[in-house]
């Protein structure tokens, strides 16, 4: 299988465009490139029943966490101009390549 590309990053905000939690803003937490998805603070809850291991300190029960979701399900939100947007990619007049944003054309990257 061939590793995708992901325009999106650990620590960029995104916006859910699609599914149940379509419309939450969050803050990338883990990036699985290898699957193309991501999962996402605060976005896509699902309850896993845990069984009690006390050797490990782990308590038992329905404990709720976020799951993975494809990265075609978010966009990434632009921190100059605030909107959803497709990111783009140029190169500095310094060599380095960035990150834009589709609309401002902002520099995504610090």
């Amino acid at each position: 299988m061939s590793r995708l590309q992901t325009p999106i990053r650990k620590n960029d905000n995104v916006v859910v465009i699609t599914g149940r939690d379509r419309g939450k803003r969050g803050r990338v937490l883990r990036v699985l490139p290898d699957k193309n998805r991501l999962v996402v603070e605060g976005v896509n809850f699902v309850k896993r029943h845990t069984k009690p291991n006390p050797s490990q300190n782990v308590k038992g029960g329905i404990v709720e966490r976020e799951a993975s979701m494809h990265a075609s399900n978010v966009q990434l939100v632009c921190p100059e101009c605030g909107a959803p947007t497709r990111v783009g990619r140029r190169v500095l007049g310094d060599g380095r390549k960035v990150r834009i944003c589709r609309k401002c054309e902002g520099v995504v990257d610090k």
